[in-house]
């Protein structure tokens, strides 16, 4: 029986502290895999990313899984990844992926190749001067800061003309994006892929007075069957990417006023792919890991 490593971190796996508000989604991913693993003839080890790389040994494949504290030791995390493909170990998404994929300024990339994203500004760090000109420049009264490597809106600020304290400032590498009211009114639109084809597709919404469509700050979603258009949109994000298609990607998108998509995010790392909306999603990517691990 090959044996199948899911990369947890200390807030979201069970009894290892306090848990992230979120957590219920890692236990969520976990319900899904457990059976479509056992049917496959997989064993399905959660661990904590961080712990001792000897304890990873016997494992055939690693899947990120839900290491959710990654952002803030990113280099700790990605040698933790390259040790362990050094061992032998496969890697899904691979280290290179994660490399490329870690720090937002992929998006130039892929807009480069063609992929429709939102007008972005990046800055090592952010002023308030950065933050009025910006507005200047988009034409807009609020404006998202980001970090260029981070994850679930963490650290994420959004600012509004004229209430920015003189001496506000945002000490990271940053991207700049104006405020699209889109995202409260039709919401985010999430593509999941496992393998290279379309699994399944979510709508999230904020709640109601927020924009933030994560579920720890109250965001919701709901299955969302994609039209051809939609679809074949989301699928040459994929068919973009500058490498082979990897086990699982995660496309975040958002209607424009034309009603084509924009690129949000293209999501490689730990996203969560949301099993409860593709009742599939277990079976799909155990006999994607099967093919893998049979061939490794």
């Amino acid at each position: 029986m090959a044996r199948i490593g899911f990369l947890a971190c200390e807030t979201t796996l069970p009894g290892a502290g306090e848990r992230r508000e979120d957590a219920f989604e890692h236990d969520n991913m976990i319900k899904a895999l457990a059976p479509a693993f056992k049917t496959a003839g997989l064993g399905l080890h959660v661990i904590d990313w961080e712990a001792p790389l000897e304890d990873f040994e016997g494992l055939d494949l690693v899947m990120l899984g839900t290491a959710w504290n990654y952002q803030d030791k990113a280099e700790e995390f990605l040698e933790k990844l390259e040790a362990l493909e050094g061992q032998g170990i496969a890697v899904c998404n691979p280290p290179d992926i994660v490399r490329w994929n870690i720090t937002k300024t992929y998006l130039r990339e892929l807009e480069s190749l063609g992929a429709q994203t939102i007008p972005t500004i990046w800055l090592d760090s952010v002023s308030r001067k950065n933050a009025d000109d910006a507005m200047e420049a988009f034409g807009c009264e609020k404006l998202v800061v980001k970090r260029q490597i981070g994850a679930g809106a963490l650290g994420q600020e959004l600012l509004s003309a004229g209430n920015i304290a003189d001496d506000w400032h945002f000490d990271a590498p940053a991207m700049l994006q104006p405020y699209l009211s889109a995202i409260e009114q039709q919401g985010e639109l999430s593509f999941i892929f496992i393998d290279g084809e379309l699994s399944h597709a979510l709508r999230k919404r904020p709640a109601s007075g927020d924009y933030r469509i994560q579920s720890m700050y109250g965001g919701r979603e709901e299955v969302h069957v994609p039209t051809r258009s939609e679809a074949d949109q989301a699928a040459a994000i994929i068919a973009a990417l500058p490498f082979d298609k990897p086990l699982y990607a995660r496309v975040d998108m958002l209607s424009r006023d034309d009603d084509d998509l924009a690129l949000m995010e293209a999501e490689l790392i730990e996203p969560y792919l949301y099993p409860e909306q593709g009742p599939q999603f277990g079976e799909l990517i155990a006999r994607a890991i099967a093919r893998r691990v049979k061939t490794t």
